[in-house]
């Protein structure tokens, strides 16, 4: 196998990956412990999120959470239940 030694071209590098895996193997190693692969979506949903809201305020982070929260509703029947159909497809 080939590797490209190219980490960077213009705007676009690497470093930001490397940065989003680091964050979520540290929630993994530090928070969970454990992330069965039914909610491995949701898990990587939520450090996306808080990877793509890094940059901003404390306050604008939560506001953006509870943006994020309005109007969804997770009930525990739904989060033991199967993955989710969408139009037939798993989502």
């Amino acid at each position: 196998m080939r590797h490209s030694r190219e980490y960077v071209r213009g705007q676009v590098h690497t470093n930001g990956m490397e940065s989003f895996w680091a964050t979520l193997k540290r929630g993994y190693v530090g928070v969970y412990h454990w992330m069965s692969v039914k909610h491995l979506r949701r898990y990587v949903n939520e450090f996306s999120s808080r990877h793509n809201n890094r940059p901003l305020d404390t306050e604008a982070q939560m506001m953006a959470t509870v943006r994020g929260m309005d109007g969804k509703r997770l009930r525990y029947e739904d989060l033991i239940a199967g993955p989710p159909l969408m139009q037939g497809r798993l989502v």
